[in-house]
């Protein structure tokens, strides 16, 4: 990986770090592809059961390196192409496919603002944890842009259309408290302790029962587009799938016993 996103497996957890402080960790073409691979490497590793994403400095991800970008769109008008954009199809659609569709759980650790594809990135989460001191903003129609970076369909689902619309329309700065109202956070800490705050919650997950998460990211989406009928369908599944597997034991004999599961991941 390159220095601007950092990696590392330990113990079941992978963390992915956002590695471009001096930057506000703003995504050049660099830090993009370095961020879709390590996304990628956390979804396919067997051996990782869970996934922090967080970044280094002040800010958690403001979006698009603006100043590698008008650099590049110079390029295009005078070569008369379109290829700066296809960034959203080349980078920003696999990193948000990687961390929403892995069969794991992801944890956000946002540290500081969180704007534009930062936003997306975080929502893509499965779990936010949040410093008090940070901020989110869509940023999109800031500089004539639409959302990417799934937020169009994330962003919706997580505060409701009405609310989604307004902030989309009319970016502004949403405040760690404000966001935890909204359901954007879902636990907010002290700046000073979010490091740890996170890392537990992420390692709770990775010694969680892996197979129970997978089935219930997958049945969240899955119902997020289906109806109730298939939605039970769908549930139905999944049960299955997971009361065959050898953590659904380990769990019902722990409880039986009045003991703490160690569950296996399998």
């Amino acid at each position: 990986m390159a220095d601007s996103v950092l990696y590392e497996v330990s113990d079941g957890l992978a963390t992915i770090t956002i590695n471009r402080p001096e930057a506000m960790n703003a995504m050049n073409t660099e830090a993009k592809v370095a961020l879709r691979e390590a996304a990628r490497a956390a979804a396919a590793d067997a051996a990782v059961r869970a996934v922090l994403l967080t970044a280094t400095g002040r800010a958690f991800c403001v979006g698009q390196d603006l100043k590698e970008h008008i650099g590049n769109l110079a390029v295009d008008r005078e070569a008369g192409t379109g290829q700066t954009m296809s960034t959203v199809k080349e980078h920003y659609n696999p990193i948000v496919r990687a961390l929403a569709g892995m069969p794991k759980p992801v944890v956000a650790g946002v540290n500081g603002v969180a704007a534009g594809a930062g936003l997306g990135f975080a929502l893509a989460a499965d779990y936010r944890v949040v410093a008090d001191t940070a901020k989110f903003n869509t940023s999109f129609a800031g500089v004539a842009l639409t959302a990417d970076s799934g937020v169009s369909w994330t962003l919706p689902r997580v505060i409701g259309p009405g609310r989604a619309a307004d902030l989309l329309l009319f970016p502004r700065n949403i405040d760690a408290q404000e966001a935890y109202a909204l359901g954007i956070a879902n636990k907010v800490v002290p700046a000073a302790d979010l490091a740890d705050e996170a890392a537990q919650v992420a390692r709770a997950l990775a010694e969680g029962p892996t197979l129970a998460y997978a089935a219930l990211k997958e049945s969240l989406a899955y119902a997020a587009a289906h109806t109730l009928d298939e939605a039970l369908d769908k549930e139905d599944e999944l049960q299955g799938r997971a009361g065959a597997s050898e953590d659904h034991t380990i769990a019902v004999q722990a409880f039986i016993a009045k003991e703490k599961p160690k569950y296996l991941g399998r």
